[in-house]
């Protein structure tokens, strides 16, 4: 064989077995990736389920940023299976999976509480600072490594309303007997001043509310609560978020789905929840203020603080029911002690940045 006639062949041999190997790549590569999630909110809801941040946001995101390789297929609350078993769900594989908050599975196992919000706890920012720099997103993972879950932040309200209530509060002794719809920690805290706390999803909120089954309610803010027509069923709202200043939502992901994952897949979810967390704030940021306006000037709606002495009560209620129950459990132990540790150094800062500035600007 010539030298020139061998050289051609080597060549050609090379290239096809090049182009062997490198098909197979390519072929994963391009791989489509389909998982299912479920919401323990209604069909289009703003930011829990639609809109800026929102659950579907982060699924576009996820396409366009995977070029077609990892599409979510969501589904509403009642839509593939009912508002509150999502993180059973998820857990038993039947869907990859969910958005909702964390405190929702309280009864579960009570650490989950934190990683949404805690009663008189920190603002967005820290609370925000806790999950992704303090170690409260590695003890999530902890939290729900015996359920095979793997969870991540994806939409976040900020500081949220005391809520509806069909008759103003004036005294602590209000509380007594009333009925309230109210999630998490703040239902026990309810409870130790004889509340009767109840769970409800959303979507079943005006219809209780509007015919007295229960007597007061609790949701977002102005704007979630107006488009829900809660100023219809109850006229007081009381502003003080004590309850749930920095209430995030969560995307939780069963395990096995997760580790089938490439590591550019993991880190666009990553990216893409943390994008949701920003888009979610700044839009509840924008549209509350407009709303809160509205449901006073339109609605005829007495928007108030409850009083100092209810909230002095709220507020040792709430430390005896986070000391007792971190107490019957080594785990939410751990989590309480990270969280408070953080919130200690955090408050200091708080204090003489955004709490200075807040004084001065606003003249309080």
């Amino acid at each position: 064989m010539e030298r020139r006639s061998f050289m051609k062949a080597g060549l050609a041999g090379t290239v096809g077995a090049t182009a062997a190997l490198a098909a197979p790549t390519v072929a994963r590569a391009q791989s489509t990736i389909t998982w299912k999630m479920t919401n323990a909110y209604g069909p289009n809801a703003p930011f829990y389920v639609v809109g800026p941040g929102s659950p579907t946001d982060m699924a576009k995101k996820l396409e366009t940023m995977s070029g077609g390789r990892l599409k979510i297929q969501h589904f509403a609350a009642g839509e593939l299976i009912p508002a509150l078993e999502g993180f059973d769900a998820v857990a038993a594989g039947t869907v990859e999976a969910n958005a909702a908050n964390s405190y929702f599975w309280s009864g579960k196992v009570f650490a989950a509480q934190y990683f949404t919000t805690v009663p008189f706890g920190m603002s967005f920012q820290g609370h925000m600072a806790w999950l992704y720099h303090g170690g409260g997103l590695e003890l999530w993972q902890e939290v729900y490594k015996p359920f095979n879950l793997v969870a991540f932040p994806m939409n976040n309200t900020g500081v949220q309303m005391t809520g509806w209530f069909r008759k103003e509060v004036t005294s602590v002794d209000d509380l007594k007997g009333l009925r309230m719809r109210i999630p998490g920690l703040a239902g026990k805290v309810y409870g130790q001043l004889g509340v009767d706390a109840r769970l409800l999803p959303g979507g079943e909120i005006f219809p209780a509310l509007e015919r007295g089954v229960i007597d007061a309610a609790e949701f977002v803010g102005p704007f979630q609560d107006r488009r829900l027509g809660l100023q219809k069923a109850a006229k007081f709202y009381h502003t003080t978020g004590w309850h749930e200043p920095a209430t995030t939502g969560e995307l939780v992901i069963g395990a096995a789905a997760w580790e089938k994952l490439p590591a550019d897949l993991k880190e666009m979810v990553k990216v893409a929840s943390m994008a949701c967390v920003l888009e979610s704030l700044t839009w509840s940021e924008a549209v509350n203020g407009e709303a809160l306006t509205e449901l006073v000037e339109k609605d005829g709606v007495t928007a108030k603080p409850l009083p100092d002495a209810v909230i002095a009560r709220l507020k040792e209620a709430t430390y005896d029911t986070l000391a007792t129950e971190s107490a019957k459990d080594p785990l939410t132990k751990k989590v309480h002690d990270s969280y408070m540790g953080f919130k200690k150094k955090h408050d200091k800062w708080a204090k003489l940045s955004e709490g200075a500035f807040q004084s001065a600007a606003l003249g309080s």
